[in-house]
């Protein structure tokens, strides 16, 4: 559920019309919930309250520090990828000791950089990354605190994309694998073994592969107890999905009763990753029509955001929902909704059913909260939109609208062309 509610013809964020934020802000401009953020953290909080846990929401989802801070102040970690999220998770204010590192590629400066700030754990992907990380942290004279990433090998069945845990997938390693790096994390005085992990994927609206991917963890974590490797937590990763369509994937509730009775048998702590399922249902891309197109057979409607600004549509033929913000002309049509760019793939909806629609109209592209603004560009030299955050009846910017100046201020034209 979320809190874009229709009052009579007018689409609402909360306690504000969306249509008087976009002509005070301009579009395309991404607006965010804060009831909705909250309200979905907490209900997976809840959810998981028989068990001792840890939300650690995916900062790759959505970044922007306020969102960030929202969810920080109720109590969540935070699962970084980069330095960048580091920096952003401290601006934010988050406690580093519920911070997990996760991503294949982490750098020597990165490592370093998150041992200083104190981070919970490292989320190990290969061998090679462990001896980075012994290495690094052996120079600084510390113990790196360490989970390695097990890949169990079940299909999450969602966009090939986004499947991250079959055995040819770059992320995490293999059982045979996990064990030979937990071995030598037992012998190394710079390393600590703190946690195992796991991550199946994204948008996964069934339950049934966490529920295998769990069983094949617990017998593993047996084996590593057996060897006498105790761990304090178990990370199930992310990934649960949403409605974009017509899915219909598992309230927190849900997912809670079907994984909590194995996970209860396991009894580590259980860090959880969610980000889509806090954030995705709790923001929208608003944008303008630019012009209607009709030619034989085919109409278009040309809008202000274009793949810059939402990419999921071009890279993985996402779905979203696309509303006017003001109901009221009669009629329908079919047409594709298409941005600016220059670009076939430029498209947020092909051979869409929509209400009657004119220049100047303002429509709402649903379910933008996750893997918007985070993936957004400056290809063709687009400014990024701006972002704001609305608390009942009242909105902040939470990041100015950029400026062509903007684009070109880290740029340099050296001394031979002048």
């Amino acid at each position: 559920m979320h809190d874009f509610i229709y009052r009579g013809k007018e689409l609402f964020c909360e306690d504000l019309p969306v249509a008087k934020i976009a002509g005070e802000t301009g579009t395309p401009v991404y607006i965010y919930s804060y009831k909705t953020l909250i309200d979905h953290y907490q209900k997976l909080a809840k959810a998981f309250e028989p068990i001792s846990h840890l939300i650690c929401y995916s900062v790759k989802a959505n970044s922007n520090i306020a969102v960030l801070r929202s969810l920080v102040r109720q109590g969540a970690g935070l699962d970084i990828v980069s330095a960048g999220e580091l920096f952003r998770a401290q601006h934010a204010g988050a406690d580093p000791s519920k911070i997990v590192f996760a991503g294949v590629g982490k750098s020597a400066q990165e490592i370093e950089e998150a041992l200083k700030a104190g981070i919970m754990a490292f989320t190990v992907e290969s061998s090679p990354e462990l001896d980075i990380i012994e290495r690094t942290a052996t120079k600084l004279g510390m113990r790196a605190p360490v989970c390695v990433r097990v890949n169990p090998d079940v299909d999450a069945q969602t966009h090939r994309y986004i499947a991250t845990a079959k055995k040819h997938s770059k992320f995490g390693v293999d059982f045979s694998g996990a064990l030979t790096m937990y071995r030598r994390i037992a012998k190394s005085p710079h390393l600590k073994g703190v946690g195992i992990q796991m991550h199946i994927g994204s948008q996964i609206v069934k339950t049934k592969p966490y529920v295998a991917a769990i069983r094949k963890m617990a017998g593993f974590i047996e084996k590593l107890r057996r060897l006498d490797i105790d761990l304090q937590f178990f990370d199930i990763g992310g990934g649960m999905g949403i409605i974009y369509d017509t899915e219909k994937p598992s309230t927190a509730a849900e997912f809670a009763m079907q994984v909590l009775p194995h996970l209860h048998r396991i009894g580590l702590k259980v860090v959880l990753e969610p980000g889509r399922f806090i954030c995705g249902n709790a923001g929208i891309l608003v944008c303008r029509v630019h012009y209607i197109k009709r030619i034989p057979g085919k109409n278009f409607v040309i809008i202000d955001g274009g793949m810059n600004d939402l990419i999921r549509p071009s890279l993985y033929d996402a779905y979203h929902t696309i509303q006017p913000v003001v109901k009221g002309k009669k009629g329908t049509f079919v047409a594709d909704v298409v941005g600016p760019i220059c670009e076939s793939g430029d498209f947020f909806a092909k051979d869409r059913k929509l209400n009657r629609l004119e220049a100047g109209d303002l429509l709402a592209v649903m379910g933008a909260g996750a893997y918007g603004f985070s993936m957004s560009s400056n290809y063709n030299s687009r400014v990024r939109a701006a972002e704001v955050l609305v608390h009942g009846n009242r909105y902040d910017i939470v990041r100015q609208r950029e400026t062509l100046p903007s684009l070109i201020q880290l740029e340099n034209i050296p001394d031979f062309l002048l």
